[in-house]
C-alpha cells in the first residue's frame, strides 16, 4: 500500500474575527489551518471534517515587536468548523475537482485594558459565523508530489454591528486564492515537506467615524499567509492499518496592502509561529484524527498567541475500494 493512497486530508479553513483595534483591522484568515498534507484532496467521494480551534493571547505587539505596556486582559476565541467536500471520480484537466464549503460556529472574548483603543469593551459574541465556500478547487496527483489550487470566498453570515461589542462575523466580503503542495522526499512517499499558500483580498465593512452616530466604509488591507509542515509517517501496524503521522509545522502571515478608510496609514501587521502536528490515520475505514499546536515567536502590530486544534474527518468513498482477496 503506497503511505500516499493512506493519508487522508487534514486541512481545514477558518472564518476568524476582525480584532478591533482602532490601529488595525485585521484580514478574515486565521493562520494554523494547514500543516501537513497541504496538497492532498479527500478520495473520491463525500468527506465531512470537523475541527475545533482555539486561539488565545495575553499580549499585544507594536510595530516593533514590543509587547505595549499594561496589557491586563486576553484575547480568545473558539471556532468549530464543519467542512463538506464532494469529490466526483471522474477527472478534469487531470485531476481531480474538489469544491467544499465550511460552516463555523463560533465563540470568542476579549477583555483587555489598553488606553488609545476599543480594547478595553469586553468583545465577542457566539453562534454562527462567515462561511467559507471554495467552489473552485482542483488537485492533481504526481509522481512524487501532490498539489491543489483554488479560488474562494468569505460570505459575512456572522452577525456585526458596528460598535457592538458581541459580533461574530467580520461584517465584510472576502476572496481567496489557495494554493497547497505536498513534496514527497522519500520514494515511499512517507517522508513530506508541504506548503499552503492563501492571498485574501477585502471588501467594505461599516465603522463607527467622527462625529460620533456617524459611520464610514474601510476596507481592510489583503494579507498573504504561508504555512508549512515537514512530516513522517510510522505504521503502527505492519499491514499499513493503522497509521502515525507526526512533524514540524508553522506559519507566517503579512499584511501587503494599506488599509483603505480610518485606518489607512498605520503599520501592517504580520505573525509568525512554529509547533508540531500529530496524526492518527485509519486507511482503511476512511478515518482520521489530528491535534496541533503553534505558538508565535515574533508578531507585529497584532496579538502575539498560541493556537491549538484538533478534530477529525471521514470519507465515505464513491466508488468503495474493492475488498483484497
Amino acid at each position: 500500500m503506497k503511505v500516499r493512497d493512506a493519508i487522508l486530508v487534514l486541512a481545514c479553513f477558518v472564518v476568524g474575527y476582525a480584532l478591533p483595534l482602532r490601529a488595525q483591522q485585521k484580514g478574515q484568515w486565521v493562520p494554523g489551518q494547514y500543516g501537513l498534507n497541504a496538497g492532498v484532496i479527500p478520495d473520491p467521494g463525500f468527506t465531512y471534517v470537523n475541527l475545533a480551534l482555539n486561539y488565545s493571547s495575553s499580549r499585544l505587539n507594536d510595530s516593533s515587536g514590543n509587547a505595549l505596556p499594561n496589557i491586563t486582559g486576553t484575547y480568545s476565541f473558539w471556532v468549530d468548523e464543519n467542512i463538506f467536500y464532494y469529490v466526483p471520480k471522474h477527472k478534469f484537466l487531470g485531476g481531480y475537482f474538489a469544491p467544499y464549503i465550511s460552516v463555523n460556529v463560533a465563540n470568542g472574548s476579549l477583555v483587555a485594558d489598553i488606553q488609545g483603543t476599543n480594547l478595553g469593551l469586553n468583545g465577542g459574541g457566539s453562534g454562527l459565523a462567515d462561511t467559507f465556500v471554495e467552489p473552485v478547487n482542483l488537485g492533481w496527483h504526481f509522481k512524487r508530489a501532490d498539489f491543489n489550487v483554488g479560488y474562494a470566498f468569505v460570505a459575512p453570515t456572522g452577525r456585526f454591528t458596528p460598535l457592538a461589542n458581541n459580533n461574530v462575523g467580520s461584517g465584510y466580503w472576502g476572496n481567496n486564492l489557495t494554493t497547497g503542495t505536498t513534496y514527497y522526499i522519500t520514494k515511499n512517499k512517507g517522508t513530506s515537506a508541504n506548503l499552503f499558500t492563501d492571498w485574501e483580498s477585502h471588501g467594505q465593512r461599516k465603522a463607527a467615524s467622527t462625529p460620533a452616530g456617524q459611520f464610514s466604509n474601510i476596507t481592510p488591507g489583503q494579507a498573504f499567509t504561508i504555512e508549512w509542515g515537514l512530516g513522517q509517517v510510522l505504521p503502527l501496524k505492519k499491514d499499513f492499518s493503522r497509521l502515525l503521522q507526526v512533524g514540524v509545522i508553522g506559519y507566517d502571515q503579512w499584511q501587503v496592502s494599506n488599509n483603505q478608510g480610518l485606518t489607512k496609514g498605520f503599520p501592517y501587521y504580520s505573525s509568525h509561529a512554529i509547533g508540531f502536528q500529530t496524526n492518527f490515520i485509519m486507511p482503511a475505514k476512511g478515518l482520521a484524527l489530528f491535534f496541533k499546536f503553534e505558538d508565535a515567536y515574533r508578531a507585529l502590530s497584532t496579538t502575539k498567541g498560541r493556537t491549538i486544534v484538533f478534530g477529525g474527518s471521514w470519507t465515505l468513498r464513491i466508488p468503495k475500494p474493492a475488498k483484497k482477496q
